[in-house]
């Protein structure tokens, strides 16, 4: 025993990280406090009862139905954060960031934050069962797959396809994929039909087959019916897992990352099955980087794993996907300088 320890002075603690390491991990093991607090608020409708300007914490809760002292906590982490800002004593108002969970908001987000709130919250919070298992812990939590889960929960299944909707159609296809002035366009899982409507403005002369759930057909028809673009738009319930229309070009946008590689491929072969020699497959997906360093789509891939059992891919792991399934890509087309870096890439291939 050596005389500093026998005199009961304490040995001296191995250096731990710098402080800058460490304060990254609590950042990161925090996360969920403050995205949670961003449910919560906009949930309740905080956002919406803000946007004609500011208010005492108090006539707020009285409005969103909430506890004045927890809300006005929940709020000042928030502008802490830099969501809301606070302009007097207990009193709040939107700003810049906030203005986006607000309902009547052009592309709002607020249908995101929720989902993310609760359905995705709750299967992260079982993550481990993915980790462990390679398999999607939604299922484990709800006891069935995220498309069983939605149809037996209409809000959610709101939520979500309202959620889904802000994206809109991924520019890169009407902008810089040539379709050599197809005929026939198949958009499989087209959801609002945004991105067959713009193929077809495109193409003035081409029909096109939206195919997706019912509900989201109907959307669809509701909204583009009556237009010149609908007039040459067919409306086809189903799914893409059934036969596929024939066309000579088909649509896969944010399609295939929903689906592990056995059921993507299943998606894959009902097209091969169809589709013409001259023909072409377009998949829109984010393409993870094969080199290392930081990109957003690395982390949207945990949700699709966690949540769906799917994942973004690279692009040798899509090449080899469609090569497995009969057929060759011809080109790979980024997203556009200066676009959202979660932004989707353009895949065209060709049946072999």
């Amino acid at each position: 025993m050596s005389n500093d320890t026998a005199s009961g002075e304490r040995p001296p603690m191995p250096a731990g990280p710098p402080p800058a390491d460490r304060m990254r991990i609590r950042e990161l093991s925090t996360a969920p406090w403050l995205s949670q607090a961003l449910y919560a608020v906009t949930k309740l409708g905080v956002p919406d009862a803000l946007i004609e300007g500011a208010l005492p914490v108090e006539e707020i809760a009285d409005r969103v139905g909430a506890d004045p002292a927890a809300l006005h906590r929940f709020l000042r982490a928030l502008t802490s954060a830099g969501v809301f800002a606070e302009v007097g004593s207990r009193v709040y108002e939107l700003n810049a960031p906030a203005r986006h969970l607000c309902s009547d908001t052009p592309a709002s987000m607020r249908h995101i934050v929720i989902m993310h709130g609760e359905e995705t919250f709750r299967a992260f919070a079982d993550v481990l069962h993915t980790v462990r298992t390679g398999l999607p812990s939604f299922d484990a939590v709800y006891g069935k797959g995220f498309y069983e889960y939605l149809p037996e929960h209409p809000e959610a299944e709101a939520t979500f396809h309202a959620a889904m909707g802000i994206s809109g159609a991924p520019p890169v296809v009407a902008d810089e994929i040539d379709f050599r002035d197809p005929a026939t366009v198949i958009d499989l899982g087209g959801g609002s039909g945004a991105l067959l409507t713009r193929v077809l403005e495109r193409y003035p002369d081409a029909k096109g087959v939206l195919v997706d759930v019912a509900d989201a057909v109907a959307e669809a028809e509701r909204v583009y019916g009556g237009t010149e673009v609908g007039a040459r738009m067919t409306f086809v319930p189903g799914d893409f897992f059934g036969p596929a229309p024939r066309g000579d070009v088909y649509l896969l946008s944010r399609v295939l990352h929903n689906w592990d590689d056995e059921r993507a491929g299943r998606i894959l072969d009902r097209i091969r099955e169809v589709i013409p020699e001259e023909g072409r497959l377009c998949v829109l997906d984010r393409v993870v980087p094969d080199v290392s360093g930081p990109h957003p789509s690395k982390i949207a891939d945990l949700v699709m794993l966690v949540v769906l059992g799917g994942g973004d891919r690279t692009r040798k792991e899509y090449g080899s996907l469609l090569e497995r399934h009969g057929f060759s890509v011809e080109s790979l087309i980024p997203p556009s300088a200066g676009a959202d870096p979660r932004a989707e890439s353009a895949i065209v291939a060709r049946p072999v």
